[in-house]
């Protein structure tokens, strides 16, 4: 890109909400938001919960003339649901799969099974290069008594960290997804704080959606109406996000999100609103002066509660991994007693006749609670050293964060 000249750049992000078998008119939507990109011609497309790979190979069908590249991002037991498509050359790609993940034995949730993730692809256009991440992070639930959040702060630093460290040879970053976070909420200030992204729904110069930017309303015929009754209005979780590297600036000209049901049709794309925004790319006369988000005095604030709230799961893994592991050993010593009641009885020590049936019920009993409290123990093992893990490197950011003015 020459001179002064100006690149614009359309993006298109949505939670398709593709579960297979288990989302309404799962089929229909997909050919609808197929038809839709077709139509609009985006220059870069951001979706998550595409969860089945027919899905996707028929989009990629479907899209191929107008979008010659895409990549599906692979994960976790029933994959990660994210895919990019693209007008320009993928150059590049890479996965990082969350260290935590929710809970195996939450079955209703599912959260685990899905291999959350980030993925990263590079393109190049008009030779500027570009770092797109795609992501999707843990689910909320409930607000008033949010038992994944610690997990999905962890997800969220990871994610800050993993666009800090694979970023610094890009000229833009650009971040879509579903960040299952409130714009207030300690998980987002974080990420943006410690990576200088830009809310394209607060920067934009014009908008055009949902009030407030919502992208779970009440008016969507999908969603659960329960869970958004103290939000009258809806919510925002849904985010494109943006910054600038060395000498190139980013602007965002316009943002729109859809309002419930697709034009024409008696249906939405999703439960989610879809969030597509306008960026225009320049270049600076002058390279702007190298001074890094973290310098921010606020940040100490923001990354200290992140760590508070890191360690009061911590805490609660800590107790499960004790719980889990007495429970083990209790069933270890069950099975030690009835070996010494079998021996016993074969030496003829007991005058009574051998309880077959019962004891080889309870024999199973112990060696299936045996299994289960180990594969648990191991699980809430593995949790704790993450979340210790996170707590070490937030209190490591802290530390220089709190020096970085002395320094000056």
């Amino acid at each position: 890109m020459e001179g002064d000249s100006t690149l614009q750049l359309r993006v298109f992000d949505l939670n398709c909400w593709a579960i297979r078998y288990l989302s309404k008119r799962r089929q229909e939507r997909m050919r609808l938001i197929g038809d839709v990109l077709l139509q609009e011609r985006f220059d870069l497309i951001l979706l998550q919960e595409v969860w089945s790979e027919q899905d996707y190979s028929d989009l990629k069908a479907k899209l191929g003339g107008c979008y010659p590249f895409s990549h599906y991002f692979r994960s976790g037991v029933i994959g990660s649901g994210l895919c990019v498509f693209s007008r320009f050359t993928i150059l590049d790609t890479l996965l990082y799969q969350y260290s935590l993940n929710g809970y195996p034995y939450m079955l209703q949730h599912g959260d685990w099974f899905c291999g959350k993730s980030v993925g990263l692809v590079i393109i190049k256009i008009s030779g500027i290069i570009f770092n797109v991440y795609v992501t999707h992070l843990h689910a909320e639930y409930c607000r008033e008594k949010d038992a994944y959040l610690p997990h999905r702060l962890v997800q969220a630093w990871e994610l800050a960290q993993f666009i800090r460290h694979t970023s610094k040879a890009a000229d833009v970053v650009l971040l879509g997804g579903d960040l299952n976070m409130h714009p207030d909420d300690v998980g987002i200030r974080l990420l943006r704080g410690w990576t200088g992204l830009q809310d394209a729904f607060a920067e934009a110069k014009h908008f055009e959606g949902c009030k407030d930017g919502c992208t779970l309303i009440p008016n969507n015929c999908f969603t659960i109406k329960t869970e958004l009754l103290p939000f009258p209005l809806g919510i925002r979780i849904d985010y494109i996000l943006y910054k600038a590297i060395s000498s190139f600036v980013v602007k965002c000209e316009e943002l729109k999100t859809t309002t419930g049901s697709a034009p024409g049709r008696d249906i939405p794309f999703s439960d989610h609103e879809a969030v597509m925004a306008t960026l225009h790319i320049r270049r600076q006369r002058e390279a702007a002066s190298a001074t890094l988000s973290t310098a921010e005095p606020a940040l100490v604030d923001v990354v200290t509660e992140a760590r508070t709230e890191v360690g009061v799961g911590l805490r609660a893994a800590q107790r499960q991994r004790y719980s889990t592991g007495r429970l083990a050993v209790l069933a270890l010593l069950l099975l030690l007693l009835q070996a010494v009641a079998v021996l016993g009885t074969l030496a003829g020590l007991g005058g009574q006749p051998f309880p077959k049936l019962s004891f080889s019920l309870l024999a199973f009993l112990a060696v299936a609670i045996l299994l289960l409290a180990t594969g648990l123990h191991l699980f809430h093992t593995i949790e704790v050293k993450m979340l210790q893990g996170t707590e070490e490197q937030m209190r490591m950011a802290l530390r220089v964060l709190q020096e970085q003015p002395s320094d000056g």
